[in-house]
């Protein structure tokens, strides 16, 4: 894929540097002079020095024939702009938007973003298995936005496969509901064992949602 990147700091940098492995073409829009400079020599991608705000470095980009618009600038106001740019005046089909407050996913969501939490390996998920904030993490807020059902398919470096679900401290507040694996809908007992593509739905409190996904996924350093 086509895959155009706003913002190189250590999120964007990482989101680059897995998507290239992936063999994804990759262009990166960076404000700061130094850290395109330093992109250029670490990776394989077109790095522009320039406002992702501003639509002309955006059509330097060619974000017109983009498949996928990624926003990971630390300013949510920017993200959001970016993406609605893409979207509006240059036509991208898909939009992907970090969001570093919290409070702003409401935002994000109502507009149209999809977005994700603030962790790399996420990001770069949503992107290259092209599903939607809502299909991949938050499923569903019920009870008045108190709980949150989350759904996360199992990668082979995701902390707790090979391990019983006895033997996994799961946050408070939050439970294990179903297991798909393959066409086997299974549900959890202690003596589960979890696989690597295992299909993990859960619920927990809203307020540790971050951190169920980061013992599912694995946290970002």
């Amino acid at each position: 894929m086509n895959i155009v990147i706003v913002g190189a700091g250590r999120i964007g940098f990482n989101l680059a540097q897995k998507l290239i492995q992936d063999k994804h073409t990759v262009t990166m829009i960076e404000k700061d002079k130094v850290k395109c400079e330093g992109i250029s020599m670490s990776l394989n991608a077109f790095v522009i020095n320039g406002d992702g705000c501003e639509a002309r470095f955006l059509e330097d980009a060619e974000v017109g024939r983009a498949d996928v618009v990624a926003a990971v600038t630390a300013d949510d106001e920017d993200n959001l702009v970016i993406c609605q740019l893409a979207k509006e005046v240059f036509g991208v089909r898909r939009t992907v938007a970090r969001v570093n407050n919290p409070k702003n996913e409401h935002i994000f969501t109502e507009l149209g973003v999809d977005v994700p939490v603030n962790a790399t390996k996420i990001i770069a998920k949503i992107i290259e298995e092209e599903v939607s904030f809502e299909d991949f993490i938050n499923l569903m807020t019920f009870k008045r936005g108190k709980l949150a059902l989350v759904r996360v398919d199992l990668s082979s470096d995701s902390p707790i496969i090979n391990k019983y679900v006895k033997d996994i401290i799961l946050p408070e507040n939050s439970v294990f509901v179903t297991i798909v694996r393959g066409a086997q809908i299974i549900v959890p007992k202690g003596d589960t064992v979890l696989q690597k593509g295992d299909d993990v739905v859960a619920l927990t409190a809203i307020e540790n949602e971050q951190a169920l996904l980061d013992l599912m996924i694995g946290k970002v350093e």
